[in-house]
């Protein structure tokens, strides 16, 4: 007997594969299907905090990313933030654990977040770009209802998919050397230079060196929860040389390292619910689509793959690929768009970091629900949390897009009609500090590329009407100019 889902049988006497099924299982084990799945309640347990080890660094690096002005001038409290990542982190993945009963565990998508910041808070105030993140899950859940999303997915080449990876990887990874300092805006021409004059300067700057180099080495030696480690060795070490009198407190980007009162405080949910929708009017019809089409895309390429890969490790899927409730747990994710707009803390989405509390034995939604009590707990801690130094936690943002830029390796490069949609999605993403563009010119360029080889049959429908889409995006300008539109 093949099991078809993740639902639990009233009454089983054998796994589905010969194994016995102890009498007497706990409410637990029949809820999670622990037995079932051959796991116990000490590995869940076990599995969900190794999870939680590997991925805490986002309580740190999503109110990082989100902490420059909006379209108003105003600039987010790093508290308000801190408990906005907590709680919908928190509470997607607890949604994950009882609902969708699979390992797997969610938090805010360093590259929604991205997005937000560089070219959503820009163009409008932070509650607005909210309803951006509210209207871009409910988008995923439709697509997830309708099986639109895997029809999507198979549309858009395997080659431009890990493209885009790459490119948000690139992404993140300017950001986080701009904002630990180890790059700066040119004064003589150049667009980037190092350090402030053409060299680092500070104290600062250099334990961002060292903490980037010590999480590259731990995960060198595969040392589970290497960026945590590092972070919170770099945070250690620069609390030591503040309170040495080392350095000079003025050089700290946010304020230095210290506690500053109890170690414990209330949650601030000064964020929670603050969601507009509407108002628009000055950014325009297009520019919202757009903003909506590029978190679409931010949150939507990586989740499925993620869970499947998760899903592989953890011996939910068969020998296709294919993984029952996998559905559900997509649409969990979608929700999480729309959750973490509410929260006020941007879209979560599956991590892969959940792939580590499976390598410890998780199987079931158990070590789930164990990872958002985790989140949940971090909100009391925020002053905790505030301590680490923005350049410290700005060497998580680097390492993280190094691996996402290990996708190069499933390229063709070989291939023009690849190698070059690919290059350009991957470069523009840094140069130009947006997504959407990136995407833009790598669609257009395999659709051109294609076409001049003949290939135009490969292209499929959904294609050329991304690449039409992205023409319009590019000529938007001179088209408002051609129809005298101001």
């Amino acid at each position: 007997m093949t099991q078809q889902s993740l639902e639990p049988k009233s009454v089983a006497e054998d796994a589905g594969d010969g194994t016995r099924i102890p009498a007497g299982r706990s409410w637990l084990d029949r809820y999670f299907h622990i037995s079932r799945r051959g796991s116990t309640v000490a590995r869940e347990v076990r599995g969900g905090v190794t999870t939680f080890m590997a991925m805490a660094y986002i309580l740190l690096l999503n109110p990082l990313i989100l902490s420059g002005e909006d379209a108003a001038g105003d600039t987010l409290a790093t508290k308000a933030l801190i408990t906005a990542t907590a709680f919908a982190a928190a509470f997607t993945t607890l949604l994950m654990g009882f609902a969708g009963k699979v390992p797997l565990a969610l938090a805010a998508g360093l590259s929604v977040s991205g997005v937000l910041a560089s070219q959503v808070a820009p163009e409008m105030t932070w509650p607005q770009a909210m309803g951006m993140c509210v209207m871009y899950g409910v988008v995923i859940m439709l697509l997830v209802v309708t099986g639109l999303r895997e029809m999507i997915m198979n549309a858009i080449p395997l080659a431009l998919k890990h493209g885009i990876t790459m490119g948000i990887g690139l992404f993140i990874a300017i950001i986080g050397f701009y904002k630990a300092g180890f790059v700066h805006q040119g004064s003589a021409g150049t667009p980037l230079v190092l350090g402030p004059a053409g060299e680092l300067a500070g104290w600062p700057v250099l334990l961002f060196c060292g903490t980037l180099l010590l999480i590259f080495m731990l995960q060198a030696r595969d040392v589970p929860g290497a960026i945590l480690i590092g972070i919170v060795t770099g945070t250690v070490v620069a609390a030591a040389l503040n309170a040495a009198g080392v350095i000079d407190p003025k050089q700290w980007a946010n304020g230095a390292p210290e506690l500053h009162g109890s170690a414990v405080s209330m949650p601030d949910f000064a964020l929670f619910g603050q969601v507009e929708f509407g108002g628009w009017g000055e950014v325009g019809a297009m520019t919202v689509g757009m903003i909506v089409f590029t978190l679409v895309l931010a949150g939507f390429f990586d989740a499925m793959a993620t869970i499947i890969g998760v899903g592989t490790e953890a011996k939910l899927a068969d020998d296709k690929g294919r993984m029952p409730g996998l559905s559900k747990a997509l649409f969990i994710d979608g929700a999480g768009g729309a959750i973490g707009g509410v929260a006020g803390g941007s879209g979560q989405t599956v991590f892969i970091e959940s792939a580590t509390g499976v390598g410890e034995g998780a199987r079931t939604g158990l070590a789930s629900v164990v990872t958002g009590t985790f989140f949940a707990a971090c909100l009391f801690f925020t002053p905790l949390t505030a301590i680490v130094p923005q350049e410290i936690a700005s060497a998580a943002l680097v390492v993280i897009g190094a691996m996402m830029l290990m996708n190069a390796r499933h390229v063709d490069w070989s291939d023009r009609a690849t190698a070059i949609p690919v290059f350009l999605t991957v470069v523009l993403m840094p140069f130009t500090y947006t997504i959407t563009t990136g995407v833009a010119a790598g669609v257009i360029a395999y659709t051109a590329i294609k076409v001049a080889q003949g290939r135009a049959r490969e292209i499929g429908a959904f294609m050329w009407v991304l690449s039409v889409v992205f023409v319009v995006y590019f000529a938007l300008n001179p088209i408002e100019s051609w129809l005298g539109v101001h």
